[in-house]
Formats: structure tokens, C-alpha cells, sequence
């Protein structure tokens, strides 16, 4: 099924790379104008190259308000209006234990994956309640729902962004707008390959990824994460807001760890007694 974003505008951040510019390439497939921003204007521009017309590049720091604002700015003037804001940028950010973070490093992540989110969702809100209608995807992560998956700082944000996302749904619905966000797990993108040291190479990627899959044998691929904004953006999940989407092959529910009765037991009744007797 192909047009499933025809006639539609959308504004992703983070869009040199990775989820964002595959997302870009994929909602311009399904019809949809997109103004992608990042701070990789190099990478940046060469995608909106790539899609031609369909596609513009705007310098854009999220850390920055103007920057964010202007974004937005682009995609209605250049294209008439904004159905879709994709809150996509992100960085790892600073690593390490809590007793040693920098306090610097710590801000500086929770500015770009939170406070770029909350001006991406007032920018998108304040040209979509006009026109009564919108979707705004947020980014969050499997570190955003369970402790001990992610560094600090980018834990506290993507726990923040999942509280940001349920508020700006309960307050938009009246104007039509929805506002969902997705969780990933690692996934095979430029970001989780260059922790190994190659942003390059996502088949290496993949490979690691596949072994600790709970899904045997599948990694996360970064089609799958554009696969899941696609729906949330399209009209067909027009009655989904203040979702949660996990990518996680069921990671945060416990999949891939050891079950805690394996095998069959006969029932177990209070104090330890077995059996069903009665």
C-alpha cells in the first residue's frame, strides 16, 4: 500500500542520519513533503539531494529554540503547512557512573533529547491547533521505561520525553492533534555502531545485535523504528495518542531472560505444599 502520507508535511529533526533520514526517505516514498533539520549539514543536504523536491534542509541545533522554530517556519512556508513533527534527535551523551558525571555533560544531554523534544512539540503545536489536526512522534527508548539500559542522563531524559508525550496528548486531543512517542532497543544505526567504534558498520552491527536478540537470531534494524513512526504519523492509527511504542521485540516485558519455571512443577500452594489436593 503505497500514499499512506499523501498530501502531508512533516518536520523531523535529526534527519542526516540514522531513524531521521530514514524516515525521510520513507515518508517522501509514501507522498509526504518533509523539511528535515540537523546540525550534519554535509549529510543533511546530500539527503535532501537525494529527494529532490519533495525534501529541504534547514540548519538546526535543538538545543536552540530559533533553531527548532525556524524548522518548522520552513516546512509551512516552503510547503504550506505541518502534519507531522517527528522529534528524532539524539546523542549518547555523557557516560559513566553518577559520582564522576560532569554536571555540563549532564545538561547538555538532557537539552538535546528533552528540551529538543519540548520545543519540537510547541513549534508543531503552535501551527497545528489552527488547522485543528497533527501528529507528533517523539523519540524515547527502552531506557525511558526500564533503569539500567542506558547511561544516566539519557535514562532521565527518556523517561521525561515519555511523561512529556502524555501530557502534550492529553492537552492536544481537543484540538485534534495527537502525540505519541517509540522506544527503541540498540538498534543497528550509525549511533549504536560507532560505540563499537564504527559508525560505518551496521552489518557488524547487526551481527552483535542478532546474539543478544530476544527475537533468535533478528537484530533491530533501523527500519523497523520507521516503520512504527510511519503508522503513528499516518492517519491509520488516527485514535492512538499518548502510546508508548516499543521496538524492542519484548525486551521490556522480559523476553530473551531465563523463564522462572522452565519446566513443569505440580501446583504450588501455601507454604511450599504441592499438589492439588483439596
Amino acid at each position: 500500500m503505497a500514499g499512506r502520507l499523501e498530501g502531508k508535511v512533516a518536520a523531523i529533526t535529526g534527519g542526516a542520519s540514522g531513524f531521521g533520514a530514514g524516515a525521510a526517505r520513507r515518508f517522501v516514498a509514501e507522498g509526504a513533503k518533509v523539511v528535515i533539520g540537523d546540525i550534519q549539514d554535509e549529510a543533511g543536504q546530500a539527503v535532501a539531494d537525494e529527494l529532490g523536491d519533495a525534501c529541504e534542509f534547514v540548519h538546526c541545533n535543538v538545543r536552540i529554540e530559533d533553531d527548532v522554530a525556524k524548522l518548522v517556519d520552513t516546512a509551512v512556508e516552503k510547503f504550506g503547512q505541518l502534519d507531522i513533527m517527528y522529534n528524532n534527535a539524539g546523542v549518547v551523551g555523557a557516560v559513566g557512573p553518577i559520582a564522576t558525571t560532569p554536571a555540563d555533560e549532564w545538561h547538555k544531554t538532557i537539552d538535546i533529547h528533552l528540551s529538543g523534544c519540548f520545543y519540537g512539540c510547541k513549534h508543531a503545536a503552535r501551527v497545528m491547533i489552527p488547522r485543528g489536526t497533527g501528529s507528533i512522534v517523539s523519540m524515547s527508548s527502552t531506557a525511558g521505561i526500564m533503569g539500567g539500559l542506558g547511561p544516566h542522563a539519557y535514562t532521565a531524559a527518556k523517561h521525561a520525553i515519555i511523561g512529556l508525550t502524555k501530557g502534550v496528548a492529553a492537552e492536544l486531543g481537543q484540538y485534534g492533534i495527537r502525540a505519541n512517542c517509540i522506544s527503541p532497543a540498540g538498534m543497528a544505526t550509525p549511533m549504536v555502531a560507532a560505540l563499537s567504534g564504527d559508525p560505518n558498520d551496521i552489518e557488524g552491527t547487526e551481527k552483535n545485535l542478532a546474539m543478544t536478540s530476544p527475537l533468535k537470531g533478528r537484530p533491530g534494524r533501523a527500519e523497523d523504528v520507521v516503520n512504527a513512526c510511519l503508522w503513528l504519523a499516518s492517519d491509520e492509527s488516527g485514535y492512538t495518542s499518548g502510546l508508548t511504542l516499543t521496538t524492542d521485540a519484548g525486551l521490556t516485558i522480559g523476553a530473551g531472560g531465563e523463564l522462572p519455571f522452565g519446566e513443569y512443577e505440580p501446583f504450588i500452594a501455601e507454604a511450599g505444599k504441592r499438589g492439588m489436593d483439596d
